[in-house]
């Protein structure tokens, strides 16, 4: 008797220690995951990276990539660039389509002032007011040969 005592005992000590260890697990698994953040900053927008062909002669002849981000530190204008980013990003491209068509070649750097001039340019024309700084980040090129 005193032997099934003690497993009883045991028994029940070991089903809450597996209850108390499946709840800790279900806590673990509705905790959200870390979010990673390029910065701090709460009036930076960060947009992927945009690609354009550099094309001599009728062939690619390598790409252009340009990195940039938005600082936008009215709250109002933020909200408004945020839903404006599709839009914004259309502009971007096809603005640097037709840079790269006209003043990029694969021999010099592209003149990275005349890409910042013109895609601020781009971002005060979608957003309607000025107030929304252009960031490069990086402007590299790709040469295929």
């Amino acid at each position: 008797m005193a032997m099934r005592s003690r497993f009883s005992g045991l028994s029940l000590g070991l089903l809450a220690a597996l209850t108390l260890a499946a709840h800790a697990d279900d806590n673990d698994n509705t905790q959200k995951a870390p979010e990673h953040k390029i910065t701090q900053s709460k009036s930076y927008l960060s947009l992927d990276p945009i690609y354009t062909t550099i094309v001599d002669d009728d062939r690619a002849q390598g790409m252009l990539m340009v990195g940039v981000g938005l600082d936008v530190p009215d709250p109002a204008l933020r909200a408004v660039a945020n839903r404006s980013l599709p839009v914004l990003r259309d502009a971007y491209v096809r603005n640097l389509m037709s840079f790269t068509a006209n003043s990029v070649r694969t021999t010099t750097q592209p003149d990275v002032s005349e890409i910042a001039e013109r895609l601020q340019s781009v971002t005060d024309r979608a957003l309607g007011q000025k107030g929304a700084k252009i960031l490069l980040a990086q402007v590299a090129l790709r040469v295929l040969h």
